[in-house]
């Protein structure tokens, strides 16, 4: 089963009208400084995505889907550094390529091959499947007061129980939820997501005292910086609101380390987690957060069906991915590059059965939004 062919197409594909921000309140999304351009500077669905084909010996064609903005010249590094393996020889759980973002699209194409050789559905490869359908979440970003409560709507119409929002400290969450709260009832359950930029725990206390009285809030998604976990702990015996600690591997350079996992169990400074990573590291964090009792959710960069389909499989092989899942591409961006798009439908992702990760790409959406091309052969 030897590699002998990697094709790698370079994708920007578009959010649809009205699934971000209001457009008052049109802040970037893309965390990471990227090239000259600062951090919260970039609108994520501007920026290009790699979707990896690799194409081996016997037939199988394994998928791959990168991160937003990674290096060209080191994605076909890492490429050209793959041809003539065989893939039947490697550990999927260490595989030979650079730790970081670069991993998991990679790993995702490898996996997804060797299970498909196998006959094995990726949740199989990964011990099995707690259930059939994943909890997900509807999702927007920064919006005003009427907005926030439109989107909330439009989500329980739906079919979805939970919606995330991104937020800072100077956006008005309290009558966000408020307002959601009087036109949705208790039909909408609410995750804000401030990315630690509600800054101190002062802060985020007394949001949260405003948001327990409206009682429609699952949880404060990082609130306050988390290079403190200590003050995570202080801020947990002092509301009422659930913490939520986002752990996101491809964002190790911005210091989001498992080891954050482990010290914010242990100092008991969170009821939940978020986690983000490569299909092996995932399955560790989430055997982690299972020992300590602690349930988890999938996170996502707004990611199209590849990578998605791997969120699906992951969350379903896992024990207390019981939380909304970031699963939500398709109903944020123009198209997600399958040919049958993921079920999700009432506000769950139904599980592919089929082997590797249960989907197959659409060749003439690949086309119509591809921005660049490379193919490296044996």
């Amino acid at each position: 089963m030897i590699i002998e062919r990697i094709t790698l197409d370079y994708v920007v594909v578009p959010a649809r009208p009205d699934s971000i921000n209001s457009p008052e309140n049109d802040h970037g999304l893309h965390k990471l400084p990227l090239g000259e351009k600062l951090g919260w500077t970039q609108q994520f669905d501007r920026i290009p995505k790699a979707i990896i084909q690799l194409h081996c010996s016997n037939g199988i064609v394994g998928l791959g889907e990168s991160y937003r903005g990674l290096s060209v010249d080191l994605l076909q590094a890492v490429a050209k550094g793959l041809i003539g393996t065989n893939v039947a020889e490697l550990n999927p759980q260490a595989l030979p390529i650079p730790p970081g973002r670069i991993y998991d699209g990679f790993e995702c194409a490898i996996v997804d091959a060797l299970a498909r050789s196998c006959g094995l559905s990726l949740y199989q490869m990964l011990g099995g499947k707690f259930r059939d359908e994943v909890r997900c979440a509807f999702w927007t970003g920064h919006r005003t007061i009427a907005d926030a409560a439109r989107k909330a709507k439009e989500a329980k119409e739906l079919g979805f129980d939970c919606i995330k929002f991104k937020c800072m400290l100077k956006d008005p969450v309290v009558e966000w939820c408020r307002n959601i709260s009087e036109i949705c009832g208790s039909d909408i359950s609410i995750v804000l997501d401030p990315n630690e930029r509600f800054e101190h725990p002062v802060h985020a206390e007394r949001i949260a005292q405003e948001l327990f009285r409206i009682g429609n809030v699952l949880c404060l998604e990082d609130p306050i910086p988390r290079w403190n976990i200590e003050s995570w702990s202080y801020l947990r015996q002092k509301i009422h609101v659930p913490l939520a600690m986002h752990v996101s591997l491809p964002y190790a350079e911005m210091g989001q380390l498992p080891q954050d996992a482990v010290r914010a169990a242990k100092l008991g400074a969170n009821d939940y987690f978020n986690f983000n990573g490569g299909i092996y590291a995932f399955r560790k964090l989430a055997s982690l957060a299972d020992l300590f009792e602690l349930p988890y959710w999938h996170g996502s960069e707004i990611d199209l069906g590849i990578l998605e389909a791997s969120y699906v499989h992951k969350s379903a092989a896992a024990a207390l991915a019981i939380l909304p899942a970031d699963i939500f591409g398709r109903l944020i961006r123009e198209h997600d590059l399958l040919r049958k798009p993921l079920q999700i439908r009432g506000g769950t992702a139904r599980v592919p059965e089929a082997p590797g990760l249960g989907v197959e790409l659409d060749h003439d959406a690949l086309a119509h939004y591809r921005t660049g091309h490379w193919t490296s052969e044996a």
